[in-house]
């Protein structure tokens, strides 16, 4: 399948030519805070089997299509790795390369609550790229640049309602085939160890009960941010304005309280022209839901 192109001001796709893919690689492929760095921890304990693995997950477990790193270093460090590797991607599945046999994990979330938490964590970032996208104390506005983006360019990069479904469409896409598949963030927070050893199984990895527990344990939100350097991508290196903040609250349903109905019927207008009722269903709510 020929890949889409996606080229944002931090995406660029074509950084995937410079990997030699192996067939046991697995990919964690989500729209930006939807669940990234949660899947991606629960990958880094299962493949380890250590609840104390010091995860470095922006190294060890990289973001191939952001254009701050180098690429002939990220290809270098990749291909130097002895042990079984697992990458991150926050382009839709259409623009990725596609392994018969490594796995590829897509991660979505209710499309409000990752808008909220994407504001956030905005002002936790060191550079500007966004702020016009998001202004300052102009809350109506940046919702309605959410609503009306597109879904590639810098509205990719900015996640705009339209990205994220583009994210789940392409996902969808390819659901049917073994080595493609979908979790829910309300799905994971309602049975973190489900979610273990469901992605224990996709991986072919076991450990004693003992061992899962300890794992799953180690994932907990409140553990995770208890212990933010170590837990957030580039923690204790000071990209962040704070890695605390990262882990800024975890919770469903953000924008309770902070959207009024004519916005609330806006944004459903927008996702009913993109997506059928039961897609819509699941992208906000999950199997569960």
């Amino acid at each position: 399948m020929d890949q889409k192109l996606y080229i944002g001001p931090l995406t660029d796709n074509r950084r995937w030519e410079q990997v030699q893919i192996r067939p046991d690689d697995v990919f964690v492929v989500t729209p930006p805070k939807c669940g990234t760095t949660w899947m991606q921890t629960i990958v880094a304990l299962l493949m380890s089997g250590d609840p104390d693995v010091d995860t470095e997950l922006s190294v060890k477990m990289p973001w191939v299509d952001i254009r701050i790193r180098e690429m002939d270093e990220v290809a270098a460090r990749l291909e130097a790795m002895p042990h079984r590797r697992s990458m991150k991607s926050h382009t839709p599945m259409d623009g990725l390369p596609h392994n018969a046999s490594g796995q590829y994990i897509c991660v979505f979330r209710h499309p409000l609550d990752a808008h909220f938490s994407y504001r956030k964590h905005n002002k936790n970032l060191p550079m500007a790229t966004f702020d016009l996208f998001f202004p300052e104390g102009d809350d109506d506005t940046t919702f309605r640049r959410f609503l009306d983006g597109a879904a590639e360019g810098f509205d990719l990069d900015a996640m705009s309602l339209a990205s994220i479904v583009q994210h789940f469409k392409a996902a969808r896409a390819l659901e049917d085939q073994p080595n493609v598949s979908l979790f829910h963030y309300a799905d994971m927070k309602r049975d973190l160890a489900g979610t273990f050893t469901r992605v224990a199984d996709l991986l072919g990895i076991t450990h004693s009960a003992n061992t899962m527990a300890a794992l799953v344990q180690a994932a907990t939100f409140d553990n995770m941010k208890s212990n933010a350097a170590r837990y957030a991508p580039s923690g204790g290196k000071g990209f962040f304005r704070s890695d605390t903040e990262f882990f800024h609250s975890g919770t469903n349903n953000k924008w309770e309280g902070k959207l009024s109905q004519e916005q609330l019927d806006a944004y459903g207008s927008v996702i009913d022209g993109l997506l059928t009722p039961s897609e819509r269903h699941w992208l906000e709510f999950g199997t569960a839901g």
